[in-house]
């Protein structure tokens, strides 16, 4: 959903008893919060919403290295808003996170990256596209208009890794959800939100043993609201899933104690999406393991019986920790089934 990371309310010092995971489902009092109806237009919606107070931009990677190994890479910038009037400079409510990964079979780095908006130092620009926090970066190499993010050049670096990667859009954009309007809960809780998941892949991963030249698929969520989750809900599993046969699958369940909320889109290879009404899909954990002192689900049982879709998932690296401020597990599966392919989870909530 990327679900699918609404991590970033982390920077409203959220009080031990907000409510939703995160604080996320509390009031949105003075925000603009969406409406069915409104359309995405680009490149405007590429670029930040300070109106609302949650948005994000995730990537996601699923690569094949030179040297025979599989590698998932994260990028993900992420802003949050103290108020919903913008001011300049120090005095702008904005605040920004950066996350990064790299994740193998033996191994899974991260690092994070924070910063207040107003002084140049994070941000994001709809034309030409760029978003940033540090010397992390995601910026346009396309010549213009609405195809900003069509070609992107990607870069980021922790203490123990750092890569550089090129991506080319192969379709255009995926509206989710009802025209771009995706609904979170049977309460009605929404965000706007769409997807670019047909990025080619290639580049350099540098890792403590060496550079690797890899190649692959990506895919990029943005999605802003100001109250996305209701006050019942308490994290989220999100799965988007480039399958073999060409279709991608995006789908996410939203917990709580009576089981959850759970949406999803079918998206044709030729990038036409089928929304699929909630409930439709069916996502159940099959094996948990301890994983930085939490019980999380590292395998899954994924189904959409309206596309004949029934798979099982397994991580590449159970692992996958993401020991953020505020900590969840993301990282890249296989899945095998009545089809085929590879893709990403994200799990939060697991505490």
């Amino acid at each position: 959903m990327s679900v699918r990371a609404f991590l970033i309310y982390l920077f409203l010092a959220v009080p031990a008893l907000a409510q939703g995971f995160a604080g996320l489902g509390t009031d949105a009092e003075g925000f603009a919060v969406p409406q069915p109806g409104s359309a995405i237009i680009f490149p405007r919606d590429h670029g930040p919403h300070p109106e609302y107070r949650i948005e994000w931009w995730y990537l996601t990677a699923n690569l094949k290295g030179a040297d025979g190994e599989d590698y998932g890479v994260q990028w993900t910038l992420f802003r949050s808003a103290l108020a919903p009037q913008e001011k300049a400079g120090w005095d702008s409510p904005q605040l920004w996170m950066g996350h990064a990964a790299v994740t193998s079979a033996t191994s899974h780095f991260v690092a994070e990256r924070m910063s207040r908006g107003g002084i140049g130092q994070a941000g994001v620009t709809a034309e030409p596209f760029a978003a940033w926090i540090d010397d992390w970066r995601m910026a346009s190499s396309a010549a213009g208009g609405v195809d900003q993010i069509s070609k992107i050049d990607l870069s980021a670096s922790g203490k123990e890794f750092s890569y550089k990667l090129k991506l080319d859009a192969q379709r255009p954009p995926v509206l989710q959800g009802q025209q771009g309007y995706s609904v979170k809960s049977a309460e009605g809780q929404a965000s706007f939100y769409y997807s670019q998941p047909f990025y080619a892949v290639s580049g350099t991963l540098s890792l403590p043993g060496g550079d690797v030249a890899v190649e692959g698929q990506a895919w990029l969520d943005h999605e802003w609201s100001s109250q996305p989750l209701a006050p019942s809900q308490t994290g989220w599993d999100w799965f988007s899933f480039h399958l073999e046969s060409g279709e991608k699958l995006m789908g996410f369940r939203l917990r709580d104690e009576t089981g959850g909320f759970t949406s999803a889109t079918w998206i044709a290879p030729d990038g036409t999406p089928e929304p699929q009404p909630p409930a439709a899909l069916a996502v159940t954990p099959l094996e948990t393991e301890t994983v930085a002192g939490r019980e999380v689900p590292t395998r899954w049982r994924v189904e959409l019986p309206a596309k004949g879709f029934r798979v099982e998932t397994r991580a590449l690296n159970p692992e996958a920790w993401m020991a953020t401020q505020v900590s969840y597990w993301e990282g890249p599966v296989r899945f095998e089934g009545t089809h085929a392919g590879r893709g990403y989870i994200e799990m939060t909530g697991y505490d």
